[in-house]
């Protein structure tokens, strides 16, 4: 299924009329593993109309990947493809291929040919500098693992100064899982959306007819479920020592976020700790978050960060999968029940806070908040935490939000918690602690608002949004 992808595809297409600085065009494009960047990349391709090579590298010698993409620009059986001692005699062989028509040449998991053979990046260079950037060749070069795609991008690397153009693929936004489950009401899509975020592959590996519960036993816990292998297949695709990397996302998703808990519950050292979870922010499968209440000049300086699992299945399948996958083997039944009975705090606290998060970026952008925000993000220290948290440096001005995934309306008692009580604490944070800051407040909530809520927020100027109102807006 193709879904969304209305920018990605603006994109591609403006490469078929680019003439700066040639009309051949080299182009990077990359994203994890299962996001869509070869259905994308085809799809485009057929709906040009242009003649299309696609070669797709696998982990072999590269004399047989040599032969693979040659037999694929001929269009002949592997048998009847000559062999080359060189990517450069590949490369000059298609030259005269390539002649004078537009004509688009894709390489997907570029990757594994420049690890089985060091020459391959910079006889492509040289290719492309004295060959293809005369022709009308359009190149795009494609590949899973994110860290190693960018750094073609940096100064030192061979292709370095020669794309033309580079996009990095992102999962599907919250709004595009309408598509897949299109029977599923809103509280439904959050939940399936904290548990395998936005990436298509994922989300059409679902059954859409049947319910959430049933999905995650019977496709998520299903033995022999590629949903089960999945985090052990990026691990290895991607590290050295893949058990270690799983021990510490296994601290993070039972809720280690500092570097002493990870430290512990991983049973690694503080001394080598530092650099397993570089790597891991490095491949896009962790981050470091701050209170966004913390001064940007003194960001880098600060100890309170707290290391988050950002890919939404590896978050959900380290908190539930992985400390019962000898169940999951055997009967994944016995695991339901306890995903059930903490899925809605796991919902809540993931994907229902970071929508709202969203929700506030985009209506800032849409200029319709009181301010511009600058950065969103939440707020912690020994003293109070809060959910949601938009601010402007400049004109001192922070949008204090609440968010509540519960059973029940949010009550007035909320209202005054934030206002009163949480506030103050807050303010303590920021510059000057928070004298002369204009303060804001917003409310979330999945069910709605009583009567006394809204009668007090209206009183300070509340924004209240429910789920109806965020699916609504985040949708349009």
């Amino acid at each position: 299924m193709f879904v969304d992808r209305e920018d990605e595809l603006a994109f591609l297409n403006s490469l078929l009329h680019k003439k700066q600085p040639a009309v051949a065009q080299l182009v990077l494009l990359y994203g994890r593993r299962r996001v869509g960047k070869t259905v994308l990349a085809r799809h485009w391709a057929t709906e040009t109309g242009l003649p299309t090579i696609y070669w797709a590298a696998e982990r072999e010698p590269a004399s047989l990947q040599r032969r693979k993409l040659f037999a694929r620009l001929l269009n002949v059986p592997f048998a009847q493809s000559a062999t080359f001692e060189s990517w450069a005699d590949v490369w000059t062989a298609m030259v005269s291929l390539v002649g004078d028509r537009q004509q688009i040449l894709i390489i997907d998991e570029i990757t594994y040919a420049a690890e089985s053979d060091s020459a391959f990046l910079s006889s492509l260079q040289h290719a492309w500098d004295q060959l293809f950037k005369k022709s009308r060749l359009i190149l795009i070069l494609s590949g899973s693992h994110v860290h190693t795609m960018e750094t073609l991008l940096a100064r030192g690397s061979p292709l370095f100064g020669r794309f033309t153009g580079q996009w990095h693929l992102q999962p599907l936004p919250f709004s595009a899982i309408k598509e897949f489950l299109p029977r599923w009401h809103a509280e439904q899509r959050v939940a399936v959306y904290a548990i395998v975020g936005g990436v298509p592959a994922y989300l059409e590996w679902l059954n859409p007819t049947a319910s959430l519960s049933n999905n995650i036993r019977d496709v998520l816990l299903s033995p022999g479920s590629i949903f089960v292998a999945e985090p052990d297949l990026l691990l290895y695709d991607e590290v050295q020592e893949p058990r270690v990397y799983r021990a510490i996302l296994q601290a993070i998703g039972s809720g280690a976020h500092g570097l002493n808990d990870i430290s512990n519950a991983a049973l690694i050292s503080k001394t080598h700790l530092p650099a397993y979870l570089t790597r891991l922010q490095e491949l896009r499968f962790v981050e470091r978050r701050l209170p966004v209440t913390i001064p940007p000049n003194k960001r880098n300086t600060s100890r309170l960060g707290r290391y988050h699992i950002t890919d939404p299945f590896l978050r959900f399948y380290f908190r539930f999968i992985a400390p019962n996958r000898d169940e999951v083997a055997y009967r994944p039944e016995n695991i339901l029940p306890g995903i059930q009975e903490q899925l809605r705090a796991f919902v809540g606290a993931t994907a229902f806070e970071e929508l709202c998060r969203e929700w506030l970026q985009q209506r800032s952008t849409q200029s319709i908040l009181p301010f511009e925000i600058q950065q969103v993000g939440s707020h912690w220290s020994r003293f109070v935490q809060v959910d949601v948290v938009g601010i402007n440096w400049q004109t001192r001005s922070i949008l204090i939000g609440e968010c509540k995934w519960g059973t029940d309306k949010v009550a007035r008692d909320v209202i005054t918690e934030l206002t009163e009580n949480k506030t103050p604490l807050l303010l303590r944070s920021l510059p000057d602690e928070g004298d002369k800051w204009k303060v804001h407040y917003a409310f979330f909530s999945r069910i709605g608002f009583t009567p006394a809520a809204q009668s007090l927020a209206q009183e300070k100027g509340s924004l209240l949004v429910d789920l109806v109102r965020l699916d609504h807006d985040l949708g349009s």
